[in-house]
């Protein structure tokens, strides 16, 4: 039994130390079509609590929302979210890179197709 504790003791104070890499929600979405569109998406995702970053490629139609470390938000709140907004939700993917990596990936192949 003290053995359990000790070891539980242990994994609870490693897991203290331990920094979880925050998530990246990415998100492929139909029918913006103008800045305004992306900006009103951008408004809804950066309102939630869970929210860090957000990206929003209007000519990828692309919306990524990093997390703060912690945090979880499930894909079927970003759907809603974007669905309230009145836009389609194609494709969801989660990513362990953050918003400027995406954000720096998606303009370097818009920049190579130029």
């Amino acid at each position: 039994m003290k053995k359990l504790l000790l070891t539980t003791i242990v994994i609870s104070a490693w897991l203290g130390n331990v920094a979880f890499a925050a998530q990246t929600i990415k998100a492929n979405v139909n029918g913006m079509v103008c800045a305004f569109c992306a900006q009103g998406i951008e408004k809804k995702m950066r309102a939630l609590n869970q929210t860090k970053d957000v990206y929003v490629n209007l000519k990828q139609r692309i919306v990524a929302v990093e997390l703060k470390d912690g945090q979880t938000l499930s894909n079927d709140t970003v759907k809603d979210l974007i669905k309230d907004a009145g836009y389609d939700v194609t494709s969801i993917e989660i990513s362990e890179h953050p918003v400027a990596h995406i954000k720096a990936e998606l303009e370097t192949k818009v920049g190579a197709k130029k």
